[in-house]
């Protein structure tokens, strides 16, 4: 006889169980969510692809090195992917400008290098198979407690430093021009944006996988794009539909038995597709109602 499907009444019921990791992923959609609008509106969503392939390389090398016997200072996974993301993100963004083909070109080497270096690196760490492969597809069903913490100081500094930079964060992404007639900061602030993006993607790919990651940081901006009327909305839009994303992505996992970062990326792209199709809605209600 088949085995019954997981039912939402057992998800409750193990609630203490699958609440860290629900939470996470609700937690870094929001985060990452906020974040990629930026990363949509400018043009780069393979930088978001290429980071977190990085981030995958760090966190393999971190294991390779456990084997080698350096001390474990050293072999952090999450210092291992912050480490390497920071370092894309400094080849691409310097100096700070817009993209161009080359920079695609950039994105595109440091994109190959982060994905074939861990699948080269996983073979080589046969003892933490099972690792490279969450790492890799995002197939973790639990969260240490470490990692909730680790997950919860970084969105909430995250978040908390783009809800008190917000306007310099839209006005160079959405008008460079005017931002340095205002004699606004543009280097830093374009630096900061690429650092935080890269720290969210890294600690991201370290505890839920690079699959979530790189949907957390397109989709829900793509959805919140369609629905708000301007960038400041879109930013409240993201927040809300990635926390969706990452909490429900997680329960259909779960009830349909699927792996928890492809059933979260699905979830993304379905209602990615919702947004799309009640846009001119919203479109034509705005026109009537708002002039």
């Amino acid at each position: 006889m088949l085995e019954a499907a997981p039912t939402l009444d057992q998800f409750m019921d193990g609630w203490e169980l699958f609440a860290d990791p629900a939470l996470t992923g609700a937690a870094m959609g929001m985060t990452l969510g906020v974040v990629g609008v930026y990363v949509v509106v400018r043009h780069l969503v393979f930088l978001s692809a290429t980071l977190s392939q990085a981030a995958s390389l760090g966190v393999a090398l971190s294991f390779l090195g456990r084997g080698l016997g350096l001390p474990a200072w050293l072999i952090s996974p999450t210092l291992g992917a912050a480490v390497v993301s920071l370092g894309a993100v400094s080849l691409f963004a310097r100096p700070l400008r817009r993209p161009h083909a080359r920079d695609d070109a950039t994105l595109g080497l440091l994109y190959l290098v982060g994905a074939a270096g861990t699948l080269a690196v996983g073979t080589r760490v046969v003892q933490d198979l099972a690792d490279i492969q969450t790492l890799l597809f995002g197939t973790a069903v639990a969260v240490l407690p470490e990692d909730v913490h680790l997950v919860l100081w970084t969105c909430a500094g995250v978040l908390a430093l783009h809800a008190w930079w917000w306007r310099g964060f839209v006005a160079t992404s959405t008008d460079l021009t005017g931002a340095r007639v205002r004699q606004l900061p543009v280097r830093l602030i374009d630096l900061t944006l690429f650092v935080t993006l890269a720290l969210s993607v890294s600690v991201c790919t370290r505890v839920l996988g690079a699959l979530p990651a790189f949907a957390f940081s397109v989709l829900p901006a793509l959805g919140a794009l369609r629905l708000a009327a301007n960038v400041p909305q879109a930013l409240l839009w993201a927040g809300g539909l990635g926390a969706v994303i990452g909490f429900s992505g997680y329960l259909v996992a779960f009830l349909w038995s699927l792996p928890v970062g492809a059933s979260q990326a699905l979830v993304g792209a379905a209602l990615v597709a919702v947004t799309y199709a009640i846009s001119p809605i919203l479109r034509r209600f705005r026109q009537r109602h708002l002039g």
